[in-house]
């Protein structure tokens, strides 16, 4: 999924910390300071990768006192998790093509945007999810939570009669983003202009002949 890592949080919300349960969104001074810390730490990532990131260079980078980012963050893990969470709080929607196949390919091609751009904080943050367990588990929210806005893709082909009643959501936008990152991530190959169509494509014939509902009687 889409993962805007440029985001940090807007206003005041309550959410849930990885760490300390749940919690008020910062505001004023407070939230200033956490744009800037969260900030630096994409950069330092970007350009450091997960093995250069330490909190001293990212207090340095974002100008805050070393003491302050210990103290919220405590260690690299906790930077990592408050950035995820931060990519969680923008207000990212797929987009409405008008067919499920344009929808699809729509996603993959902003999938594929964020995946290969100079430098890729997404693929800096999956890696460092390999190294990190609150990485790990921010990860798994952040997709969780992609997945779950990218349902209504497939809500909208149903009711264009584009796909059949029943038809699994969240496998059929696995099967249809699989193929990007198996080749980006996995193989890392260089990016295929015509990959995500084709991915979309494929997806969509299968879930057109009923790959994605369910057997009867369950």
């Amino acid at each position: 999924m889409p993962t805007s890592a440029s985001q940090t949080g807007k206003g005041t919300t309550t959410s849930e910390s990885p760490s300390s349960g749940p919690r008020r969104r910062p505001g004023g001074r407070t939230g200033r300071i956490r744009a800037q810390v969260l900030d630096a730490v994409r950069a330092e990532l970007a350009e450091r990768g997960f093995d250069g990131l330490t909190l001293d260079a990212v207090a340095a980078r974002a100008g805050v006192h070393r003491a302050t980012v210990y103290r919220r963050w405590r260690d690299v893990g906790g930077l990592l998790a408050d950035v995820l969470e931060a990519t969680g709080d923008d207000d990212w929607q797929p987009r409405d093509t008008g067919s499920l196949l344009g929808d699809l390919a729509a996603l993959n091609h902003e999938n594929q945007a964020a995946m290969t751009a100079q430098p890729s904080i997404a693929a800096a943050l999956i890696a460092a999810s390999f190294r990190s367990e609150e990485a790990a588990r921010g990860v798994r929210r952040l997709w969780e939570d992609r997945y779950t806005r990218c349902e209504v893709i497939v809500r909208r082909a149903v009711a264009r009669g584009e796909l059949p009643a029943g038809t699994d959501a969240r496998r059929l936008l696995v099967a249809a983003t699989a193929p990007l990152y198996h080749h980006l991530v996995l193989l890392r190959t260089p990016p295929d202009p015509d990959l995500p169509e084709q991915a979309a494509r494929t997806a969509v014939l299968a879930a057109a002949a009923g790959a994605f509902t369910a057997p009867p009687g369950r």
